[in-house]
């Protein structure tokens, strides 16, 4: 039986929260990559109790992502799971929520601004791809990142993995949480691998969002 039937994914998701979450699972979103309408499919990834939820939809225009936001912190809240909303830190704010993941050039460029305060937010994500921008990232403020490529991916076409040597010196490199990013299936097997090199979980888009 395959680790990405529903079944399977239902056994190991319930395994992991009977085990008290020993090793966290963000769910990304890409309704570019749902059969379903989107909110629908948010309702089912919540459903299976992730750590949490980031909301990705980064190519939509800030008034779009704003009210998109408003309804999927809605539907997170209504199953008690966590939303981690991306980029749009205003939209954050206005709508009083104090998780973000910022690009690191965005985290970057906001650190210098004075209208834009790390104290504001209760956790603050952003994105890696070498062991300098894990340290750099700690330093301006992030509480966690995610680290990746992993595994070979089709969101990465021809690009190699970066592996999980990779993931070990990042994760050796700074104090805060590590989520591994990139080709993360529903796969008890996989995950150990990414926990044995001291990754606090990983992230997982294109099976969340097919569910």
């Amino acid at each position: 039986m395959s680790c990405n039937d529903p079944i399977t994914k239902n056994s190991i998701l319930k395994q992991m929260n009977v085990n008290g979450r020993d090793f966290g699972i963000l769910a990304i979103s890409n309704r570019h990559l749902c059969d379903r309408p989107f909110k629908e499919q948010i309702r089912r990834v919540c459903n299976w109790r992730p750590t949490a939820l980031v909301l990705r939809e980064k190519d939509l225009a800030e008034d779009d992502y704003k009210a998109l936001a408003k309804n999927v912190l809605d539907i997170c809240k209504s199953y008690d799971v966590p939303c981690i909303l991306h980029t749009y830190w205003k939209t954050a704010l206005e709508l009083e929520h104090d998780a973000i993941h910022l690009p690191l050039p965005l985290l970057r460029e906001l650190s210098s601004m004075k209208s834009f305060q790390v104290s504001d937010f209760r956790k603050i994500g952003t994105s890696v791809h070498s062991v300098e921008d894990a340290v750099e990232a700690q330093q301006l403020g992030a509480t966690y990142v995610t680290a990746g490529h992993i595994f070979t991916t089709d969101c990465k076409k021809g690009l190699p993995p970066r592996g999980l040597d990779f993931l070990k010196n990042v994760c050796d490199a700074v104090t805060i949480p590590v989520y591994g990013i990139g080709g993360i299936k529903f796969d008890p097997q996989q995950w150990n691998s990414l926990k044995e090199q001291g990754a606090s979980g990983g992230c997982i888009m294109s099976g969340m969002m097919q569910l």
